[in-house]
């Protein structure tokens, strides 16, 4: 195996394994959400606006990746 093919398999795994995990807790994170607005109604727009910080802060995870990996694929 060449050079140039390890660091684009590094560059795959990386973009695998970091949206993988924000992937799943954005879906655990919007499900608890939608049942905690369903339970207390009154509480939506304070239950919305920090389901959505957290949802940012799960997506930069995946962005930190993606960078990860343009700097490996720079390197071929």
């Amino acid at each position: 195996m060449t050079a140039s093919a390890i660091i684009a398999l590094a560059a795959a795994i990386a973009i695998a394994f970091s949206t993988l995990g924000p992937a799943i807790g954005q879906g655990l994170t919007a499900a608890k959400a939608m049942e905690a607005i369903a339970r207390q109604p009154e509480a939506a727009g304070t239950i919305r606006t920090n389901m959505i910080v957290a949802l940012a802060m799960m997506e930069a995870l995946t962005i930190y990746g993606l960078v990860i990996a343009f700097m490996l694929v720079g390197k071929i």
